[in-house]
């Protein structure tokens, strides 16, 4: 139990097995329209610029536009956190302060100095964000948030008494 601003105690959010699982097939399939986005991104890039050497570059943008829709997707419907945005925003940026130049490096180097492929450089990168994002979100930037955002009434007429 952790005990809020106004000294009330409030439960962490347990899930059980089968939550885990619905969110982590949540999470991928979140991720699998951001690597849509990723890639379709990727390869505009790719055409407008094929120079090689500027692979960092188009890396770079793709991963910027397929990481603000998957924030905000996984926020809203794998995590249902009620945390702060900015806060978890810069818990993500921070995530991505270590992954980005690491794999910037990782694939420049691949496709300059050892001639590998654009596009499988992308999609190994892509899964190998997509798995340490994952347990990156569950056990830091959602750890204490999960499952706090409260469920919107979709039903008009609950709140209304039959006449």
């Amino acid at each position: 139990m952790t005990e809020t601003k106004n000294g009330e105690q409030e439960k962490k959010a347990v899930l059980t097995k089968k939550e885990r699982f619905v969110q982590a097939v949540k999470f991928v399939l979140f991720s699998a329209s951001a690597g849509v986005i990723q890639m379709g991104s990727f390869a505009l890039l790719d055409l407008l610029m094929p120079a090689n050497e500027l692979h960092w570059l188009k890396y770079l943008i793709s991963l910027v536009l397929s990481v603000l829709w998957n924030f905000t997707l996984n926020r809203e419907f794998t995590f249902k956190s009620a945390a702060n945005v900015p806060v978890a925003m810069l818990k993500v940026f921070g995530y991505y302060c270590v992954f980005t130049p690491l794999t910037l490096w990782w694939g420049q180097s691949l496709v300059n100095d050892y001639g590998w492929n654009d596009f499988l450089v992308e999609a190994l990168t892509m899964i190998l964000n997509m798995v340490t994002e994952f347990l990156y979100c569950t056990f830091v930037v959602y750890r204490n948030s999960m499952n706090t955002k409260k469920k919107r009434n979709t039903d008009k007429n609950a709140s209304q008494v039959e006449e």
